[in-house]
């Protein structure tokens, strides 16, 4: 069996993808800027470093780090090397419009384009809210049990990096997932406030949501993020509170088992939080 290439090896969802292909004995050729003893260094935006590393791999899982048109290039070797590439995209990218409104949706949706024109067979996994961006409140839990924020009563349904990763598995070793382009969400819409109230219990500390006014929110994330990210993620939040986001029962349909529950997630990082 060749192995398979994994890009992002050492990142969330990667590393996940990593594990659970070893867990089935599936070969295995871990991808990063940052590779662990047994993996391949490269840059995906850097084609040139990429292109040892796909030596004898017919199948990758793909990502986008830093900027869509810089993994253009990457795309195209891909196309000349490999025959089925798995690709994490996003949510946001909404298939009934000719021009992603959305930035992040667009970003992705500009890679997708890339690899439908290479020619190879694809998979899209397009994942909603992730439970890692809540390790982003991890500092402030820790400070004082507090986490300061807008729209707390926005609520979604926050996908384990697992499911996500299992998702990925299936696709880039099973037979019927060509030209699918899978939505991923967690098993329930919940608040940013249970989110934080469901962390603290976990790890064993009080935690506790404190509602700031929008334009506050927006400076402080404008010390981290571009302000179109910014606005583009509080106007999503400022969505959710109306219309919570979608569930989809993906997880379970493509893996047979149930997806796990923000309560399986925060009880595994809870360390982070202490």
């Amino acid at each position: 069996m060749k192995p398979i290439l994994v890009a992002g090896a050492t990142g969330n969802v990667g590393s996940q993808v990593v594990a659970q292909l070893r867990a089935r004995d599936v070969p295995v050729r871990p991808l990063s800027r940052n590779p662990p003893p047994d993996g391949a260094r490269g840059d995906l935006a850097k084609p040139e470093t990429i292109a040892p590393a796909i030596d004898g791999v017919d199948t990758v899982f793909l990502m986008l780090s830093g900027s869509a048109e810089a993994l253009i290039p990457t795309v195209s070797l891909l196309g000349e090397r490999v025959k089925r590439v798995v690709f994490l995209s996003s949510g946001a990218v909404d298939d009934s419009l000719t021009e992603q409104v959305n930035p992040i949706g667009a970003w992705h949706r500009v890679v997708e384009e890339a690899i439908e024109a290479a020619g190879v067979e694809w998979t899209f996994l397009r994942p909603h809210a992730f439970a890692t961006n809540t390790l982003g409140w991890a500092a402030s839990i820790r400070a004082d049990g507090v986490v300061r924020g807008a729209y707390g009563e926005a609520s979604m349904p926050l996908i384990h990096e697992k499911d996500m990763a299992a998702v990925a598995v299936e696709a880039l070793t099973g037979d019927g997932h060509a030209g699918a382009k899978y939505s991923l969400t967690g098993t329930r819409p919940m608040t940013q406030i249970e989110q934080v109230r469901i962390i603290g219990e976990a790890a064993g500390r009080p935690a506790r949501w404190e509602e700031i006014p929008p334009e506050e929110a927006r400076a402080a994330m404008l010390a981290k993020m571009p302000d179109f990210v910014v606005d583009t993620m509080l106007g999503g939040l400022r969505g959710l509170l109306t219309e919570p986001g979608p569930v989809t029962s993906t997880v379970q349909d493509i893996t047979g088992r149930p997806g796990l529950d923000f309560e399986v997630w925060a009880a595994e990082h809870a360390a982070a939080f202490r």
